[in-house]
């Protein structure tokens, strides 16, 4: 869960910073006083788009952090990308007023997209305009397949190999004569090269020996003087340094020092030897070969034959014939109508079977979302009001399957149900939206249910039910909201009051947990505005009397 948030510079907030607790906490105050700038600031720090706009003004930067309960599902993502784990998760952003922005998880360096996929399993957010994304039909599917536990990575994924499949059979029956010259040319000049059939290292092993075997009398003839020279002449170099080493041995009992020169003659003359050893050899297995010299003359003379005609450096045909090759057989497979036809039928087959496992899943989560939905209608105020999820069925398969789905509600007994957007009232608007954020709530692993207004439109009994609802919820998850009702406040467990002042010409939001006579007097506000009278106080207390008293029975969690 979410433990402690610090803004510095953000907005109209100097500096603020909070710790929350578990269960269900509320945060009120005057319109304009900053409230949702909270929300806003812990959206950033989650990965949201931010621009210089939301650095304060005169400030150079702000800086977002938030801290968190590390969940355990999220421990082989960070180690997967490389970040600390431990037992807690701390998110850092900032923005400087060039609109730059920079993040960090656990102290390490960031991307924004990173700090969205953690917080895929940090926060839900709804927001005070929830029903609008409810009218579009791929959050309204988004929404039923996360009811039914339904993965559709693996839908899209087929239906990308449908596609892909379609468009390569259509390619190769548009192009089949081109393809067909193509694959001619490139058989007949892999099959010149492979008259070749030049080995990977092999021109400059033929440059290396024809080098050799055209030298190879000079190289005899060097090797013998260097022979002779050491071993074989009457002077040779071996004798003669043989002849120091006796001379200095005769009187090298006079002087100790003579010991270390007769040392290194002796050494100079066992690798003489070695030397005269090696030349012997050489000269023993070294000869001309002029047959051997004619084939590298023909070999060579065919590479650079092959080379010029390619256009290409001798020492590039291996790897040109390797690339023609896999292009042969990239070509001989698009050209092969009948396994594209095959590799078509299994796509869509694939797709096919997908898409129908996907379809029943749908069939059998949407009655029991609908049921699931109408009865915490029955709670906000719409007694007898139903909820259905329309599955159409599509013209043609797409992407996200054989259907589309839509909400249908009906907020009176006896109503025809019809499509959320055609829902007049926004009071009915802003209660379905909560009642679907309550039922939907359960799904997911974020340990962090965030509410921004989403209670807008409603009041009297129903707004006792919201407080309710949300002291429900915060039994097995921290509930955060941003609320207008007194009536949702009173059932808080925890309340902050945020302010707006200004000094020396500058507004500035601050925050402050309120409890006793000052959480009295904040209800009491929120009642009957500034000019508080015994009677608002009397009713606050009565209010958040009722509201500690409100059951709150533990929810079995429905966790993805």
């Amino acid at each position: 869960m979410l433990r402690r948030l610090a803004l510095r510079d953000f907005v109209i907030v100097t500096t603020l910073e909070v710790e929350l607790g578990a269960g269900f906490s509320v945060l009120t105050g005057e319109t304009g006083a900053g409230k949702s700038i909270l929300v806003d600031a812990l959206q950033l720090a989650l990965g949201s788009r931010g621009d210089a706009g939301v650095v304060r003004e005169g400030a150079a930067r702000c800086e977002i952090t938030a801290e968190f309960d590390a969940p355990p599902g999220l421990a082989p993502w960070l180690d997967e990308a490389g970040f600390a784990a431990g037992d807690a998760l701390l998110l850092r952003r900032t923005i400087d007023a060039q609109g730059k922005s920079r993040a960090w998880i656990n102290g390490s360096a960031a991307t924004v997209a990173q700090l969205r996929e953690a917080a895929d399993h940090l926060v839900d957010i709804h927001g005070q305009h929830a029903w609008q994304s409810l009218t579009r039909g791929a959050s309204v599917r988004a929404l039923l397949d996360a009811y039914a536990g339904v993965d559709a990575a693996p839908l899209a994924q087929a239906w990308s190999g449908w596609k892909a499949a379609t468009e390569a059979l259509q390619t190769a029956q548009m192009k089949q004569a081109d393809l067909e010259r193509e694959r001619e040319r490139l058989a007949w000049q892999v099959g010149e090269v492979d008259k070749l059939a030049p080995g990977a290292d092999e021109w400059d092993e033929l440059n290396a020996e024809h080098q050799k075997l055209s030298h190879a009398q000079s190289l005899i003839d060097a090797a013998r003087c260097a022979l002779d020279a050491v071993n074989e002449a009457d002077d040779n170099a071996e004798a003669l340094t043989g002849r120091a080493v006796d001379a200095l041995q005769d009187v090298a009992a006079f002087d100790p020092q003579l010991a270390a020169t007769i040392e290194v003659l002796q050494g100079a003359q066992a690798q003489l030897q070695d030397a005269a050893h090696t030349l012997s050899s050489y000269l023993h297995h070294t000869e001309p070969e002029p047959e051997r010299l004619r084939e590298l003359d023909e070999r060579m003379s065919a590479w650079m034959s092959l080379a010029r005609r390619y256009r290409r450096p001798p020492a590039e045909l291996p790897a040109l014939l390797a690339q023609w090759k896999d292009e042969l057989r990239a070509l001989e497979a698009a050209a092969d109508l009948d396994t594209l036809q095959r590799d078509l039928a299994l796509a869509q087959a694939a797709f096919d079977a997908e898409a129908k496992r996907i379809s029943s899943a749908r069939r059998g989560a949407a009655p029991k979302l609908a049921a699931s939905v109408t009865q915490a209608m029955q709670q906000l105020g719409m007694a007898g009001g139903r909820f259905e999820v329309s599955l159409l069925a599509q013209d043609a398969p797409q992407s996200f399957g054989l259907e589309s789905a839509e909400f249908l509600v009906a907020g009176h007994e006896g109503s025809t149900p019809r499509p959320l957007a055609r829902v007049a009232s926004g009071g009915e608007l802003s209660r379905i939206a909560l009642a679907i954020a309550v039922t939907t709530s359960q799904l997911g692993e974020a340990d962090t249910l965030i509410f921004d207004e989403i209670d807008a439109g409603v009041g009297g009994a129903v707004a006792e039910t919201v407080g309710r609802l949300m002291k429900q919820l915060g039994r097995d998850r921290q509930v955060l909201a941003v609320t207008h009702l007194p009536q949702v406040a009173a059932c808080a467990d925890h309340h902050y009051l945020v302010s707006k002042s200004s000094r020396d010409g500058h507004t500035r939001s601050d925050l402050q947990a309120v409890s006793g006579e000052a959480r009295v007097g904040e209800i009491a506000r929120m009642l009957g505005g500034e000019r508080l009278s015994g009677t608002s106080l009397a009713h606050a207390q009565e209010m958040l009397a009722v509201g500690a008293e409100t059951p709150a029975a533990p929810r079995a969690r429905k966790r993805s």
